[in-house]
């Protein structure tokens, strides 16, 4: 398997996911601590700062819920309560800074590309509403989408409702899967990989759908 930015992160945990290390350690730790409220803040943080994976997150506190430390649905609700506040600070920045002064605030950050901002704000361009809805499900882009919305003044209540409904279905999944697999949850990359391929092609076959709707309108139109 190549090691990409998730199995790094994941070999710092044995096989059976009993004596966790590193961020995956630091992350069970914390939620153990604060209990579900830390789930919540682990997930606003991950908005926040989009190197965090939240693949990893979700599917720990679904571990954490396995091992009775807070109940499956609350960690559902408070993983999409930290997603929803990380995302509204996200877009006040977008909103009260404009869009120079957080991209340049963006290209000061580590660990991150600068084209990602680059292509988030294009595809917002683009499809706007859509666009905060199934970016809450795309890594990177379910951080970054909420700039342009804050820039671009998108309705706060259109904002929060799509953003709320797009958090709920993505950590629904992976909170689940994590409570599912319980030891092994570190077994969810596949599922990442499905998941990712699953939203970039309904994206792509509505923009498909929408670009035949727009052209046999025009004929109709011009006939």
């Amino acid at each position: 398997m190549p090691l990409t930015p998730l199995t790094a992160v994941l070999s710092a945990s044995d096989a059976t996911g009993a004596d966790l290390t590193g961020f995956a350690g630091w992350a069970v730790d914390v939620m153990e601590r604060l209990g579900v409220v830390g789930a919540g803040a682990l997930i606003a943080l991950e908005n926040l700062f989009p190197p965090l994976p939240s693949e990893i997150v979700l599917p720990l506190a679904g571990f954490t819920a396995s091992r009775g430390d807070f109940g499956l649905v609350e960690a559902i609700v408070w993983t999409t309560v930290g997603s929803v506040l990380g995302a509204l600070v996200l877009y006040g920045l977008g909103a009260v800074f404009g869009r120079d002064r957080v991209f340049r605030l963006w290209k000061m950050l580590p660990l991150v590309d600068e084209n990602d901002f680059l292509r988030t704000e294009a595809w917002f361009g683009r499809h706007g509403r859509k666009a905060v809805f199934f970016g809450r499900m795309v890594p990177i882009f379910r951080s970054l989408i909420s700039i342009p919305a804050g820039v671009e003044r998108m309705p706060l209540w259109q904002f929060l409702a799509l953003t709320t409904l797009g958090s709920l279905i993505w950590n629904s999944v992976f909170v689940v899967v994590g409570f599912q697999l319980g030891e092994q949850w570190q077994e969810v990359e596949p599922v990442v990989a499905y998941l990712q391929y699953a939203v970039i092609a309904a994206v792509a076959l509505f923009v498909a759908w929408f670009v035949i709707r727009k052209v046999r309108g025009r004929r109709v139109s011009a006939g």
